[in-house]
Order: structure tokens, then C-alpha cells, then sequence
């Protein structure tokens, strides 16, 4: 039986927003919510990643797991790596690098991204979301990500590209890109150790390093775009879509 980890990189020297993953949204804070909903999927351990002590007590208070980690990684996912490279238990098949600023992401998605990955024998996976008007697809503040066909609920296909502002007038199979992704442990390693790339440098996008070194990315579908938290606006938001669900 195949074994996956779900690991959150997490730290409080957010520039847009300071210290977001302490920030409060229904009572509890942020990196909380986001830990319970990985808890709620219910695949395997989670562990928050992060070289910042309070998030460490947050986290330990409830009687969460934690990993300390060096403070001057440039992407979430080399914390991911450091973190897992921690963890004592060596029969991991999978690991999940679950963003810490997506609080309403549903649980029932994080579940299907593991199932695919693993009915698929992928290297790493991730989801996309149907884009719902004009007005996303313009948005430079969302990640699209293109496949060749229509993403369904069972397929999981090849990603073409990752990007910001499109460049073209066909927009099929294009969708909303869900910040969250799965790794076989030797991928993310091989991911760890490419340098950076133009494409990645230019959009902004660290996934761009893995299609520029010829690494699949596969997509799954995802019934719902969680929102990613990086302004007070996106924090109001999401704290009055949580509050619904109270």
C-alpha cells in the first residue's frame, strides 16, 4: 500500500502580507486552517514546514506536527524537500506540497490529486479549476495552466504550459491553476537540483523550471478554486467565505 506525506511550507516574512500564516480567519489562524483541511483528507501525515517559532507553537499547540527548516529557501518547495529529507519514516511514496495561504481548499480535492497520482503512476501532478469568465483569464494574479484535451473527473493529462497573461485568442483547455502538487520523492529531488530557468525567472512561475527541463506535470480536475491569500482584500474574502460554512 503506497504512502503519502502532505507537507506546508510556511514562514512570516510574507512581503504583501506580514505574517499571514498567523493572520485569523474564524477564530482560528491561517496555517491552522490549512493544516485541518490536509487532516480532513485523510491520505496520510501532515507536517507544517517552517523556520519560524511561532508558527511552530501554533502548530504544537493543538497538537500538530511540525519540521523546522532553514529561513533562507527561495521556493516552498525546496522547504518541502528539506522537510521531508527530516522526516524519519523512508517508505514515502508520495509527497504533497500543500500551499500554506489556501485555507478553503477542500479536502475532497487533496484526496482526488492523490489518487490520481497514484492510478497514474505520475511523477507529479497538480489540479486545475474551469475558469469561470473573462475577467480570470486576464488576471495576471492567476496561474492558468493548459492541457491539450478537456480535463474531466478521471483523466489526468500532460500540462503544456504555465502562465499569467495568455497570448493567444484560443483559450480551449485552458484552466485555473490550484496551487497544490504532488511528488514521487526522487522528482521533487531531481526539481530541487536544476537551476533556475528563464521561463521560471520571467513569468514568476517556479513550475516552468520543471517543463524546461522535459518533466511531465500532470493535471487533474478540481471542483473548486480555493483562494490563495496575499492581500487584505483576498484575507476579507476568505474570512466570509469561511464564515458561511461555520
Amino acid at each position: 500500500m503506497s504512502k503519502t506525506v502532505i507537507i506546508i511550507p510556511s514562514r512570516l516574512s510574507a512581503k504583501r502580507l506580514p505574517n499571514k500564516p498567523l493572520l485569523k480567519i474564524n477564530d482560528k489562524p491561517m496555517v491552522t486552517q490549512v493544516y485541518e483541511r490536509a487532516m480532513e483528507a485523510n491520505i496520510g501525515e501532515v507536517y507544517v514546514a517552517t523556520p519560524d517559532q511561532k508558527i511552530i507553537d501554533v502548530i504544537n499547540n493543538f497538537s500538530g506536527k511540525t519540521i523546522i527548516t532553514k529561513d533562507n529557501h527561495k521556493t516552498g518547495s525546496d522547504r518541502v524537500y528539506e522537510a521531508f529529507n527530516k522526516i524519519d519514516d523512508k517508505n514515502i511514496d508520495f509527497i504533497i506540497n500543500l500551499q500554506g495561504d489556501m485555507p478553503n481548499i477542500e479536502p475532497e480535492n487533496i484526496f482526488k490529486l492523490n489518487n490520481l497520482m497514484k492510478k497514474n503512476d505520475s511523477g507529479i501532478g497538480t489540479l486545475g479549476a474551469k475558469i469561470m469568465n473573462n475577467n480570470e483569464m486576464s488576471d495576471e494574479n492567476i496561474v492558468k495552466v493548459k492541457t491539450k484535451e478537456n480535463l474531466t473527473e478521471k483523466n489526468f493529462l500532460k500540462s503544456e504550459d504555465f502562465f499569467r497573461i495568455g497570448n493567444s485568442d484560443d483559450n480551449s483547455n485552458i484552466y485555473h491553476h490550484v496551487g497544490i502538487y504532488i511528488f514521487k520523492p526522487n522528482f521533487l529531488k531531481k526539481y530541487i537540483n536544476f537551476s533556475r530557468t528563464k521561463n521560471e525567472i520571467e513569468r514568476n512561475l517556479e513550475q516552468m523550471r520543471i517543463l524546461d527541463n522535459n518533466i511531465d506535470i500532470n493535471v487533474g480536475l478540481s471542483s473548486s478554486v480555493p483562494l490563495s491569500v496575499d492581500t487584505e482584500k483576498e484575507l476579507e474574502k476568505v474570512r466570509h467565505l469561511m464564515s458561511l460554512k461555520k
